[in-house]
């Protein structure tokens, strides 16, 4: 079966809603849930195949876990040291980092594990974070540096000092999850600030993490005791109504509880210094992380040279804001995103054949984009038929893109949408953003 998303012209983005919860959180709830001391409660748990892939791997390693009901997920905790040997490989799906966080927690286990994933992740590149949990007598084989994994049982993990090579949350994150089973302090020094939802989360649970400027530290042996956890609404889903409003003239939106962790807040940055006019309402902190709600109106964007300290903070957010380049007038200019290329897909790559594909001018580079906008134009984009090539927030990003299209946008290959914002279109639909969903066989 294969599922394209064909988008119409002509939509001006009004209305309220919140956006499904936020992936990296849910899946952290879940992996730390399963292993803390007594009963987790998650609400606002995103129901996407990605984060759905982590519970069923915790449940065949003997984690009860009720749910998902409406957001609601209980996990019963079996503890540091309560994990049973699965029957057979986990399998991740389309999640790199179900499976990258999970090489960390795996690798200080009694028991070996093999993680599978689909032909999308097989495709991406795990030395990054094998060889770093090398360095604490981690045994892990790919193939080529690739998955599947098989992590062997090593008999215990040593503490180490870790200077990472690039600014990874997973890595940092696996790496993290690895030093609660190794034998002394685990210290790692990441290259730029990456997002900080592991260690925030561990403190929920009773963990103590140190913070040292770009060095993060955590002692071995903590248990971690059950608690509430209550998910926020994604900031990377709610970068493409974002993004939507900001092209869309006369557009209101507001986007209720919307996660505001500093280390997320990297598309807000940089829409801001592109004149989008956003503004924050309602701030508050709940279960240790900052949300707040944000109202978008429709703005006149102009082309920027993004500021590469903010690069790390939304590299995942990038497919959609190269829309509201190709919308601003002038040229902008990224640099330093070598992360790009190993996503989902390409993703400068796809973007850039994408974008030629609804008659843009883009320039793609080894490590980014330069983009020639179109902001004078009422309709930038001639529309045509793009390729997501699986990647959902690609397929996504061009949904938006139809807004400002002089006919309308086809998807194709965009089954994976699933993975991270379920009822995507529908949403869409409802404030005013006419996406329609196909599915057939194949």
């Amino acid at each position: 079966m294969f599922q394209t998303l064909c988008a119409l012209p002509g939509g001006r983005v009004r209305g309220e809603l919140r956006v499904p919860g936020d992936k990296s959180i849910s899946h952290r709830a879940i992996m730390l849930g399963s292993i803390a001391e007594g009963q987790t409660r998650v609400s606002g748990f995103l129901e996407g195949a990605d984060a759905l892939a982590t519970m069923n791997v915790f449940r065949a390693m003997g984690v009860a876990i009720e749910g998902p009901q409406g957001g609601e997920v209980t996990v019963q905790g079996v503890g540091l040291h309560g994990l049973k040997a699965p029957a057979g490989p986990l399998e991740c799906g389309n999640s790199g980092t179900s499976m990258r966080l999970l090489s960390g927690l795996l690798a200080g286990q009694r028991f070996e594990s093999r993680l599978v994933g689909d032909a999308s992740l097989s495709r991406r590149p795990m030395r990054r974070v094998v060889e770093p949990l090398a360095a604490m007598g981690a045994r892990i084989d790919t193939v080529e540096g690739h998955p599947p994994l098989l992590v062997h049982p090593v008999g215990g993990l040593q503490a180490a000092d870790i200077r990472m090579n690039v600014a990874s949350a997973q890595v940092k994150s696996a790496l993290i999850l690895a030093g609660l089973y190794a034998v002394g302090t685990t210290r790692i020094t990441e290259p730029a600030p990456t997002r900080d939802h592991t260690e925030r989360m561990l403190a929920a649970f009773g963990v103590t993490t140190g913070r040292d400027g770009p060095l993060v530290s955590i002692a071995g042996g903590q248990p971690l005791a059950g608690c509430r956890i209550d998910v926020p609404a994604d900031i990377s889903s709610a970068a493409f109504f974002l993004v939507a409003a900001s092209i869309s003239p006369g557009a209101e939106l507001n986007l209720r509880h919307v996660g505001m962790n500093a280390t997320r807040t990297g598309v807000l940055q940089i829409l801001r210094a592109m004149g989008a006019d956003i503004v924050e309402t309602n701030p508050r902190v709940i279960g240790g992380e900052p949300v707040a709600d944000l109202r978008v109106r429709g703005a006149h964007l102009r082309g920027i040279e993004i500021p590469p300290e903010l690069v790390p903070l939304a590299i995942d957010e990038f497919p959609v804001l190269f829309i509201a380049a190709a919308c601003a007038e002038g040229t902008t200019l990224l640099r330093g995103a070598e992360e790009l290329r190993v996503k989902e897909s390409d993703r400068i790559a796809v973007m850039a054949e994408g974008l030629q594909a609804i008659g843009m001018a883009v320039q793609p580079t080894p490590d980014g984009m330069r983009i020639e906008g179109r902001g004078g134009e009422s309709a930038p984009f001639i529309g045509g038929t793009v390729g997501s090539h699986g990647d959902h927030r690609i397929a996504m990003a061009f949904a938006v893109a139809a807004l400002r299209s002089r006919s309308p946008i086809t998807i194709l290959d965009t089954e994976n949408v699933n993975t991270s914002f379920p009822g995507f279109a529908q949403m869409a639909a409802s404030v005013g953003m006419p996406v329609q969903a196909a599915v057939g066989g194949g």
